[in-house]
C-alpha cells in the first residue's frame, strides 16, 4: 500500500454524516471511566470522607442486627403511648417495612445519612465554596459515631435532618428566592414538625432569612407563601389527630414538657405555690437527676399525678403542671435562665462525659452487648417486633461492636471546640449578610453575598432548633442537628469571609 493509500479511508471506515459512532468498544467504555476518574481526582477529599462514612455505616449494620431499638421506638412500631410524640416518622417506617424488614430500616437510614452529606457538599459547591471547605462541612456528619448510632436506631432523627437540609436547599437552589420555591420549602419544613415537633422552630428562621434576602416589600409575598405552606402539613396532622383522638395537637409532650426544666431549676423553699401544686416540687436529690428524670421517671413527683391520682383527669393534671411552670418562670426566671445557659454551652465541651443532671449519654453510645431499656424495650418485645416485621432476633457481631465503641469513646465524634469555632464562623458570616443587606450593597448578588446569605439561613435554622430543644432539656441526641446546620454554616461563613477579603484585595489593587 502506498503512502497516499495510507491516508485514504476505506469504504468500511466511512460513516454517513449525522450517524453516531458504534456503541460499545474500548473507546465507549473508557470514556465514562475517565470521567469518573477525573471526578474522583477533583473531589478526592470528599470521596475519601464518603468512603469512610460508608465503611462505618456498613460496620454498624453488620454489628447490630436487625436494628437498634430505643425507648421511643415502640411508639412508632406499635403506637405505644399515643400522643407523646408526632408520628410522621411512623408512616415512613411502615413504608420501608412494607417493602423490606427491620434490616432494611437501618440500611435505608444509613443511605439517607450519606445522601444528606452528598447534598450538602453539592449545595456548598454550587453556592461558591471551595472543595476543601465543602468537604469540611460534611466530615463531622460522615464520621461522627453518634450520628452513625442514631441512623442504626429505628428513630426519626435522620429523617428530620434530611427534611431540614431539603427545605434549606430548596430555598438556596437559585440566587433569588421566588414565592414558589418559598412555598415548596415551607411544605418540607412544616412536614418536619410532624416528624419532630421541634421542627416548628424552623419557621421564624426561614421567615427572617427571606426578609434579609429579599427585603420587606419583595419578601412579604414570599413570607406569606412560606408561612401558609408551612402550616398546611401541621394543620392536616392536627386535624387527623382530632378526628382519631379528639385532641387537636401534634403531641401531648408539648403541653407539659417544660416541667422538667422548671422543676430542676426551682428553689422550692422560697417558691410560692398553692397546696394543689406543692407536691410537684421535687426534693433536692430528685432535682439533681435533671429534667429528663423529673419529666419521665415513674418516681418523679409529676408522674404521681398521672398514675397515682385517679381523681384527676389528664386535662386537670396538665392544667396543674402548666400553673406550676408559670409560677417558677414568673418568680424565679434567673434560676431557669442560668440552668438553660449551662445546657446551651454543653455542646462545646471538649469531651463528652456523663453528667448526673443530663440524660445518660450511654443511650447514644455503641454497647458491647445489645442494649435494652426496660420496661419499654425488652428481649420479648424485640423478638415480637422481629417476628412481625422480619429481620431476626436481636443480636450483635461483637468484634464490630467493640471497634465502634472504641472509636466512639476514643474521640470519634465532632469535638466541642471545633463546633464552637464553626459556630463563631457561622455567626460572623451571618453578621456579614445582615451588614450587606443594611447597606443595600450590590455585592449581595455576588459570590460573597450568596455565601453569607446561605450561612445566615443555616445558622439561624440550627440555632432555632438547638435553642428550642435545650429550653426543655439537654440531650446529646438533640444536638445532632448541629451537624447539618451549624457545621455547614461555619464552612459557609469562612467561605464568605475569605472570598470577600480576596475580592476586596483585588479591587484595592485595581488602578
Amino acid at each position: 500500500m502506498s503512502v497516499a493509500d495510507a491516508g485514504t479511508p476505506s469504504a468500511s471506515d466511512v460513516r454517513p454524516a449525522g450517524t453516531a459512532p458504534p456503541a460499545g468498544g474500548r473507546a465507549g467504555t473508557a470514556r465514562p471511566r475517565r470521567r469518573a476518574a477525573a471526578v474522583l481526582r477533583r473531589h478526592w477529599l470528599a470521596a475519601a470522607l464518603l468512603a469512610a462514612g460508608l465503611a462505618l455505616r456498613a460496620l454498624a449494620t453488620a454489628s447490630y442486627r436487625p436494628v437498634l431499638f430505643y425507648i421511643d421506638t415502640p411508639r412508632y412500631l406499635f403506637n405505644a403511648a399515643p400522643g407523646m410524640d408526632p408520628l410522621g416518622y411512623a408512616g415512613v417506617l411502615r413504608a420501608i417495612l412494607a417493602a423490606g424488614n427491620l434490616d432494611a430500616v437501618a440500611v435505608a437510614q444509613h443511605l439517607l445519612g450519606l445522601a444528606i452529606a452528598v447534598a450538602l457538599y453539592a449545595l456548598l459547591l454550587r453556592l461558591g465554596a471551595s472543595r476543601w471547605l465543602a468537604a469540611l462541612a460534611i466530615a463531622p456528619l460522615l464520621l461522627d459515631a453518634y450520628q452513625v448510632q442514631i441512623e442504626q436506631e429505628a428513630m426519626p432523627d435522620v429523617l428530620f435532618e434530611a427534611m431540614i437540609v431539603a427545605g434549606l436547599a430548596i430555598l438556596l437552589a437559585r440566587p433569588a428566592p421566588t414565592w414558589r420555591r418559598a412555598a415548596a420549602a415551607g411544605l418540607v419544613l412544616g412536614a418536619s414538625a410532624t416528624v419532630a415537633q421541634v421542627g416548628e422552630a424552623l419557621l421564624p428562621a426561614a421567615v427572617a432569612w427571606l426578609l434579609a434576602a429579599s427585603g420587606w416589600r419583595a419578601g412579604l409575598r414570599r413570607v406569606v407563601a412560606l408561612g401558609g405552606s408551612f402550616t398546611l402539613p401541621i394543620l392536616a396532622y392536627c386535624t387527623g389527630s382530632y378526628l382519631l383522638t379528639g385532641s387537636f395537637f401534634l403531641s401531648h409532650t408539648g403541653v407539659t414538657s417544660l416541667y422538667g426544666r422548671a422543676a430542676a431549676a426551682a428553689d422550692c423553699a422560697t417558691l410560692r405555690l398553692p397546696p394543689a401544686e406543692r407536691a410537684m416540687c421535687p426534693a433536692p436529690a430528685q432535682q439533681a437527676r435533671g429534667p429528663d428524670w423529673l419529666e419521665y421517671d415513674p418516681a418523679s413527683p409529676v408522674q404521681r399525678f398521672y398514675y397515682r391520682n385517679p381523681r384527676l383527669t389528664r386535662g386537670q393534671v396538665d392544667a396543674l403542671i402548666t400553673a406550676f411552670n408559670r409560677a417558677v418562670l414568673r418568680q424565679q426566671p434567673l434560676r431557669v435562665l442560668a440552668a438553660y445557659g449551662r445546657d446551651v454551652v454543653r455542646l462545646f465541651a471538649p469531651a463528652r462525659a456523663p453528667v448526673p443532671s443530663v440524660t445518660p449519654i450511654s443511650r447514644w453510645q455503641f454497647q458491647p452487648a445489645y442494649p435494652y431499656f426496660p420496661p419499654w424495650t425488652t428481649p420479648r418485645l424485640l423478638r415480637a417486633a422481629a417476628a412481625k416485621y422480619g429481620g431476626g432476633a436481636p443480636a450483635i457481631w461483637r468484634p464490630g461492636a467493640l471497634f465502634l465503641r472504641g472509636y466512639q469513646l476514643g474521640g470519634g465524634y465532632a469535638p466541642g471546640p471545633l463546633l464552637a469555632l464553626l459556630t463563631v464562623a457561622g455567626l460572623a458570616g451571618s453578621a456579614a449578610a445582615l451588614r450587606r443587606r443594611a447597606r443595600r450593597s450590590g455585592e449581595a448578588d455576588g459570590t460573597p453575598g450568596r455565601l453569607a446569605l446561605a450561612c445566615l439561613l443555616f445558622f439561624a435554622s440550627g440555632a432555632s432548633v438547638l435553642l428550642a430543644s435545650d429550653a426543655f432539656e439537654f440531650s446529646w441526641r438533640y444536638q445532632l442537628p448541629a451537624l447539618v446546620t451549624l457545621v455547614p454554616a461555619g464552612a459557609l461563613g469562612l467561605a464568605a469571609l475569605v472570598t470577600g477579603a480576596a475580592r476586596r484585595g483585588g479591587t484595592a489593587r485595581t488602578p
